[in-house]
C-alpha cells in the first residue's frame, strides 16, 4: 500500500467560483475541505464540509451567488472561523478532474488543505500502479507538485512529511517569536499574527502540528 501526497494547481477557467475566490482576493486566509459525499449519486448534488478562516460577510456574500449552490449551512466558530456545509450541483469542470480517479482504487485521506492561491494538497492511499495512473490520468492544465511518495506507514516518513505547508509554516512562526521558548516569549495571537491568520486558526494550526509530530516520536522511539 502505496502514499502520494501531491499538491495540485488548477487553471483559472476550471478553478469552483470559490476557489477563484480563494485566488483573486485576500478575504479567505485558509480552508480545508474537511470530508465530502461525491461519488455515485444519481441526483447530480453533492455535500461538503468546510473549515473555514475569512472575513464571514464578504465570503458569505460570494457563497450565495454561486449558482451551483443550492444551499449552505454555516456555523460560526469565533469572529473570524467558521464551518460551512455545503450541497451543490456537480460542475462539469469538476468531473473532468475527478475522471482521473474513475475506476482506480484509491482513498483520500482527510483534510484537503487549500493555499492561498487555491492549490490544493492531498494525500492519497492504494496500489502504486492506481496512484500513477492517476498522475498520468490528470488533465495536462493541471500542475502537479509531488511532495512524497512512498510506502504508507504514518510512523516512519520525515517528520516534516506528515505535516501540510501551512502547520509546517505554523511551527516556524512559533519558534520565530519565542512560542517554544522556555519561559515562553509569545503566545498563539503572536504566532497568528506572524501567520496573518485568526488567532483560533492559529491554535488549530499548532495542536494538529504537535499532536502529529509528538505522536510520530513515540511511534517510531518509543519504548514499548
Amino acid at each position: 500500500m502505496k502514499h502520494l501526497d501531491v499538491r495540485l494547481s488548477q487553471p483559472d477557467w476550471m478553478l469552483h467560483p470559490m476557489q477563484r475566490f480563494i485566488r483573486e482576493t485576500n478575504v479567505v486566509r485558509y480552508e480545508e475541505l474537511l470530508t465530502w459525499n461525491v461519488v455515485g449519486r444519481e441526483d447530480g448534488l453533492e455535500y461538503e464540509l468546510f473549515y473555514v478562516d475569512a472575513d464571514r460577510s464578504p465570503y458569505e456574500e460570494r457563497i450565495e451567488a454561486v449558482d451551483s449552490v443550492r444551499w449552505y449551512d454555516l456555523t460560526p466558530i469565533d469572529d473570524e472561523t467558521f464551518y460551512v456545509y455545503i450541497c451543490q450541483e456537480t460542475r462539469q469542470e469538476d468531473i473532468r478532474w475527478r475522471e482521473a480517479f474513475a475506476a482506480l482504487d484509491l482513498v483520500v485521506v482527510p483534510p484537503i488543505v487549500y493555499d492561498s492561491v487555491a492549490d490544493f494538497y492531498m494525500t492519497i492511499v492504494g496500489a502504486g500502479d492506481d496512484l500513477q495512473a492517476l498522475l498520468d490520468g490528470l488533465p495536462d492544465e493541471i500542475g502537479v507538485d509531488v511532495r512524497a511518495i512512498g510506502e504508507y506507514d504514518r510512523r516512519h516518513v520525515p517528520l516534516s512529511g506528515d505535516l501540510t505547508e501551512r502547520q509546517f509554516e505554523a511551527l516556524e512562526a512559533a519558534v520565530e517569536v519565542g512560542y517554544f521558548e522556555v519561559p515562553r516569549e509569545a503566545g498563539v495571537d503572536e504566532v497568528a499574527d506572524e501567520l496573518g491568520c485568526a488567532s483560533s486558526t492559529a491554535s488549530r494550526l499548532l495542536q494538529k502540528a504537535q499532536a502529529r509530530v509528538m505522536r510520530r516520536l513515540v511511534r517510531r522511539y518509543g519504548r514499548k
